[in-house]
């Protein structure tokens, strides 16, 4: 069973009208307008509240407050927003903590490329931070740009160079596996997010959070058939202009035997549900899928809030 699929909001007007006053008046104006637009959505937006209080509840072992879903709201916001100056001007605006650069390091020096597997944690985009700290190991990610056409229509305008090396998703698995070994072979880096699942995908619940949840197995799949290290990469956001990248090796490559690989999968799974797990619980508030995660009732979209800000990518 698929979580649920995203649509697209505001169209090109209300997406032009914040990258306008963002990148015309500033990071610091437009911040401030983040907060009349969060809470907007906080009021109007019943069902993804009630996705984040039962997720903030699994994670804060507390009672939790409207205060906490409204800044759960707007945390996501923040990193939303945040995509615009990573894509624009790259890192300058921002302090980019980095954990875990040796292990990231070790495996592109041995030539093999190097899958990263993240999450809808933070920013995603925080990746880009690399672009100087790597300029020479390229970097292409995994998106599905038929979702979002109006706002891929506008990233690529701000970062060209950055359009043109997505790999998009909606063209289907074997063009997908492809770009992904040709972009490896080159010795790059590729990047996904894997804890958020789509229609008609394999899924295999594991432990999250005290209770089994469904996390895709076609990135893991994927991970198989390149056969090539594997790392997981968190863009954390703390709050501010700052951000903490933290890489983990994974596997230096994965292999799943015909005979076992529904329990492979499934043990795979299970251990990247794990750390997410441990960095949910370290940065709560920092986890994006507004909507019933676990399935107990329905699928809801994402905070409406993003029609009116770019979405995080989704892999």
């Amino acid at each position: 069973m698929s979580h649920w699929q995203q649509r697209e909001g505001g169209g090109w007007f209300a997406i032009w009208l914040i990258r306008t006053i963002a990148l015309r008046l500033g990071r610091g104006v437009a911040r401030v307008l983040l907060y009349p637009i969060a809470f907007y959505f906080f009021l109007r937006r019943r069902d993804e509240r009630a996705a984040s209080r039962a997720y903030l509840a699994r994670v804060l072992h507390r009672p939790v407050t409207a205060y906490d879903v409204f800044r759960h709201i707007h945390m996501f916001a923040a990193t939303l927003l945040d995509r615009l100056f990573f894509l624009a001007r790259g890192e300058r605006d921002f302090v980019v903590e980095v954990e875990g650069l040796d292990a990231l390091d070790r495996c592109i020096d041995a030539g093999r490329g190097v899958l990263l597997v993240g999450s809808h944690q933070g920013s995603f985009e925080a990746l880009r931070a690399l672009g100087g700290r790597r300029p020479d190991v390229p970097l292409r990610v995994v998106l599905d740009k038929q979702k979002t056409p109006a706002l891929t229509a506008v990233l690529e305008a701000l970062a060209p160079d950055v359009g043109a090396a997505v790999i998009d998703a909606s063209r289907g698995g074997a063009s997908v596996a492809l770009a992904m070994a040709e972009g490896a072979a080159q010795g790059g880096m590729v990047a996904l997010l894997a804890d958020r699942g789509h229609r008609n995908e394999t899924m295999c619940r594991v432990p999250f959070l005290g209770k089994p949840a469904p996390f895709p197995a076609g990135p893991w799949l994927l991970a198989a058939a390149l056969k090539i290290p594997v790392v997981l990469c968190m863009g954390i956001y703390l709050g501010g202009n700052r951000y903490r990248l933290i890489f983990e090796a994974f596997s230096d490559g994965i292999d799943i035997p015909r005979g076992q690989r529904a329990a492979m999968l499934e043990a795979l799974v299970a251990r990247y549900a794990a750390r997410v797990e441990h960095y949910a619980r370290l940065y709560p508030f920092n986890w994006f899928n507004f909507y019933d995660f676990w399935q107990e009732t329905g699928p809801a979209d994402e905070p409406a809030a993003a029609a009116h800000l770019p979405r995080h990518s989704d892999a």
